[in-house]
């Protein structure tokens, strides 16, 4: 059977195998279905929907932003790209090495290409490398989104392979390693590109001194420490962002999915204005970057994490949810647990079906998920969950892996 075989009837490309549901309404951590069925939302749009569907703040900032302005190009200046770039600094520049610069895009995927082109530019025109011999250092099992330089450097057969000639320039190297990355930089070496916790795949917790150890290298080799948030970013991990674990500050960092809650596709790099300043006029741009509907709710995202409250409520349920979580790999349901702040990887116990066969035993019992390379799900509650609803959809799993 073809691809095209399998969606008979459809004229949409076959390169997702989505669940057997068709959602039709959200709000908070809840979704309907065009039958009337009611789920859990576990997957929060990967980490897109932090603060949950339909969040009132971001949509009245929304609704207000539709009747006024919606796009410029960055050929004009608006009243509200300044003033989010300023809250966004103000908000994850202490966090960053130097000074802050903000960058704004569409996609996490526009976001990392935005950083990859700016490390190549401050790597010639101010590190002094030869030109076209910039090289990156990036991690296996990687994800950082699906363009052709991205799945270049992609260590997934399924999202690499088939895509050829690629995009020259980068080194593999094993995640968690220090002495692997110290290896692999050189003279030509202007960036080390890095999740400092892998999502896609399984919520991978790097070793307690890796990323420490990278900033500590990056700094000596006079390369950029660019961290990878799009997903664990934005208060999933307890923290503004997961660097903050281990007390490192990156020199630049890519944001997306939760800065457009959900609404628009928004996303960012920030970090120090001395890199992403080589990026002049003519070198890069986007017509819907930094748009003023995503302005308004970027700028409402920015107000819910202002205040930390947020991720605080990530750390203090997860520390809760964690425990549970723990005992179903204590009862041999699971094979193991990796989690941080209202994230988590499972790994399915043997015997106990596929991580796909799970999310649809879950989704038959009214909640979402979705399955990651093979055993394994990730669950990723929005950060606004009730604990009621956090230890109900917990509930639901326990009786799905029974």
């Amino acid at each position: 059977m073809t691809a095209v075989d399998a969606v008979a009837g459809s004229v949409l490309a076959p390169n997702y195998h989505p669940l057997p549901v068709t959602l039709v309404d959200g709000l908070g951590s809840w979704v309907t279905d065009d039958e009337g069925r009611r789920y859990l939302d576990l997957l929060s749009g990967y980490s897109a929907l932090n603060f949950g569907h339909r969040h009132p703040a971001l949509v009245a900032a929304a609704h207000a932003q539709l009747d006024r302005l919606t796009l410029t190009s960055r050929a004009f200046d608006h009243e509200l790209l300044e003033p989010f770039a300023a809250r966004l600094a103000a908000l994850v520049g202490p966090l960053v090495a130097g000074p802050p610069m903000v960058l704004p895009m569409n996609t996490g995927a526009e976001a990392v290409e935005t950083a990859i082109k700016a490390a190549r530019k401050w790597g010639y025109d101010v590190k002094g490398v030869p030109a076209d011999r910039a090289t990156i250092v990036v991690a296996d099992g990687n994800f950082h989104g699906r363009t052709t330089t991205i799945v270049s450097f992609s260590t997934d057969p399924d999202a690499r392979g088939g895509f050829g000639p690629y995009t020259p320039g980068f080194r593999v190297v094993p995640f968690g390693s220090v002495d692997a990355v110290r290896d692999a930089v050189d003279e030509t070496t202007v960036a080390v590109l890095v999740e400092p916790i892998q999502g896609e795949q399984g919520v991978v917790v790097p070793p307690h001194d890796y990323l420490p150890g990278l900033r500590a290298l990056c700094t000596d080799q006079d390369v950029l420490l660019v961290a990878d948030e799009i997903q664990s970013g934005l208060g999933r991990t307890g923290t503004t962002l997961a660097s903050e674990l281990w007390g490192v500050r990156p020199d630049l960092v890519t944001l997306g999915k939760a800065l457009g809650g959900g609404i628009m596709p928004v996303s960012a790099v920030v970090g120090r204005a001395d890199v992403l300043g080589v990026l002049t006029a003519g070198t890069h741009g986007s017509t819907f970057g930094g748009n003023p509907l995503a302005c308004a709710v970027g700028l409402a995202v920015v107000a819910l994490l202002e205040t930390g409250q947020l991720q605080a409520r990530a750390t203090t349920l997860g520390r809760h949810w964690g425990e549970r979580l723990d005992a179903l790999v204590g009862e041999g349901l699971l094979a193991s647990s990796r989690r941080v702040g209202l994230w988590a990887g499972l790994d399915v116990a043997e015997g106990r079906g596929t991580g796909r066969q799970l999310c649809e035993r879950l989704l038959a019992r009214g909640v979402l998920a979705k399955d990651t390379h093979g055993s394994t799900i990730r669950l990723a509650p929005p950060l606004t969950i009730t604990p009621q609803d956090l230890d109900l959809a917990t509930d639901r799993l326990t009786t799905a892996l029974r």
